[in-house]
């Protein structure tokens, strides 16, 4: 299993930056990707642990249901 960097548009479009078995390669390039974005930049930068490429774009594509927390 591998770390995987995406790029997702606003619209859930998702393109793959690059993956590392390491997940401290993982963080570190995932902040370095998040601080060169421009302020206007809407794409959000994030990182999935998955199998396969497949597999990581089925869970960053998939909707989540919200979890109640402790104030509702």
């Amino acid at each position: 299993m591998a770390y995987f960097i995406y790029r997702v548009s606003p619209l859930r479009t998702l393109v793959m930056i690059g993956e590392t078995e390491s997940y401290r390669d993982a963080k570190r390039r995932v902040r370095e990707l998040r601080q060169q974005q421009a302020a206007t930049d809407a794409d959000t930068i994030r990182m999935v642990f998955a199998a396969d490429e497949s597999e990581a774009e089925r869970l960053l594509s998939a909707r989540r249901e919200r979890t109640p927390s402790e104030d509702d």
